[in-house]
């Protein structure tokens, strides 16, 4: 281990995974964070049900979350035996495309097992048990219910010193470091920080889908579900509103609907199960029908737009500084790849750092320029194919968008194909893999069924 000391702005995944990778680069990491941060992790939600609570900073968190296998590879690798500990404590897990329904332009594809895993919980849940590992490692501090006022440079305004803060209890503080992340999230001012020290900001990049996720628990029986750990329903053109149904820790669902551009699910009970029956596929619905709910009414979270911040396109950065997860770029949620992103950038930072020498921030940009391509080009594309959206509309993508059409036909009786989507939908294989000679004359050579 080397010396030093790293600040990590934002106690969420991505700073949790973060920091965890500098443990192995800086004697000393601290984690800064406006909410009040619990670092215990009993593993039982009802004994503790501190556990399960959304923390103001994340109101995303009521409703469904995803770990794609990237991402829990990334867990795997920096918390060796998470899945099987997670699982021990009550997380429902099974194989990430034999007990996971996933169904795209109103087709069920192919269920298979893989020998990969997958789990199904709620977000706060994880993000304690994540948190719990982190916090217990040397040389780990804490500083939450503290705000975040910006950051410090050198009189040069050549290399970031340290992160200004506000703990609501006591008096403005800077925190001089050896490196500075900012994993701050959607919200992030590393844009207007870097044009108050003279730094051109990144230029951004928006694709406005005007989402809302709408969610309510509910006692499912997991029989229903018929062996699988969730259900996920795609949007599709000609129906651009989907749903889940998530099994979590403690024997309980969570049910979320989702819909663009206004088409919001209702909040109320009657509107809210009248929206699911709309959906592509009945199978969202008929679990909603057959369960009893366990919240009075469901809560709304929006998300106004996909939005990336091109790091990767600067020239100059300030040494001593370096931006990830959703404050670098944030996806559409309904497509469940924040979390593992974030994963895997965190291990890039640490390959980085692992080179020797001080970090070179823009070469980093660059080399997790393609982690970031492949669930941006996923995301914007399939939005991008939805009626209303702002998004391409030119001959190849056009021509995408029908071979995709084609390929999800396929992969509900073809389980290569299945196969091959999964493994890039997990961020394990690149979009191109879809165009391989041998998916590609599976999906063309045959006749597309009338029917899902």
């Amino acid at each position: 281990m080397t010396q030093g000391h790293a600040v990590v702005l934002g106690g969420s995944m991505a700073g949790l995974l973060t920091a965890r990778v500098l443990t192995g680069h800086f004697a000393r990491v601290t984690i800064v964070e406006r909410d009040e941060l619990e670092g215990t992790w009993a593993g039982d939600p009802a004994a503790d049900p501190r556990e399960r609570e959304v923390r103001r900073g994340v109101p995303q968190g009521r409703h469904a979350h995803g770990l794609l296998a990237a991402g829990l590879n990334v867990i795997e690798e920096l918390f060796p035996g998470a899945a099987k500990e997670l699982a021990a404590a009550g997380v429902p897990a099974g194989d990430v495309l034999g007990n996971v329904r996933f169904c795209a332009n109103g087709f069920r594809l192919k269920q298979v097992p893989i020998g990969l895993g997958a789990l199904s919980f709620s977000r706060p849940y994880l993000e304690s048990y994540v948190r719990s590992r982190v916090f217990a490692l040397p040389g780990v501090t804490v500083r939450g219910g503290a705000d975040i006022a910006g950051i410090e440079a050198d009189a040069a305004r050549a290399r970031v010193t340290g992160a200004r803060i506000h703990p609501r209890t006591g008096g403005p503080e800077t925190l001089g470091a050896d490196l500075v992340v900012d994993a701050t999230g959607r919200g992030s001012r590393a844009p207007r920080w870097l044009g108050e020290l003279g730094y051109e900001p990144p230029a951004e990049e928006r694709l406005h889908v005007d989402l809302a996720y709408v969610s309510r628990h509910y006692a499912v029986d997991p029989a229903l579900l018929d062996g699988d750990i969730a259900i996920i329903i795609g949007p599709s053109a000609a129906a651009p509103r989907g749903g889940a149904v998530m099994l979590q820790e403690g024997g309980r669902a969570v049910i979320t609907l989702f819909g663009i551009l206004g088409d919001h699910a209702p909040l109320d009970d009657a509107g809210f199960r009248a929206y699911a029956k709309r959906l592509p596929l009945p199978y969202v619905s008929d679990i909603i029908e057959a369960s009893q709910a366990l919240d009075d009414e469901a809560v709304r979270f929006r998300y106004p737009a996909s939005t990336r911040h091109r790091y990767d396109r600067l020239r100059r950065f300030p040494k001593g500084f370096v931006v990830v997860g959703d404050a670098m770029c944030s996806f559409n949620p309904m497509y469940g790849q924040g979390m593992s992103v974030a994963g895997v950038e965190a291990l890039k930072l640490g390959e980085a750092l692992g080179r020797g020498g001080e970090l070179d921030a823009l070469r980093f940009f660059r080399a997790v320029r393609p982690i970031v391509d492949i669930p941006w080009q996923i995301a914007t594309g399939g939005d991008a194919a939805l009626p209303g959206v702002e998004g391409p509309k030119d001959a190849r993508t056009r021509l995408v968008n029908r071979y995709l059409d084609r390929l999800y036909a396929t992969a509900a009786h073809d389980e290569v194909v299945s196969l091959a989507f999964s493994r890039v939908t997990n961020l394990l294989d690149p979009p191109a893999a879809l165009l391989r000679p041998g998916i590609a004359r599976r999906v063309l050579g045959r006749r597309r069924p009338a029917t899902a």
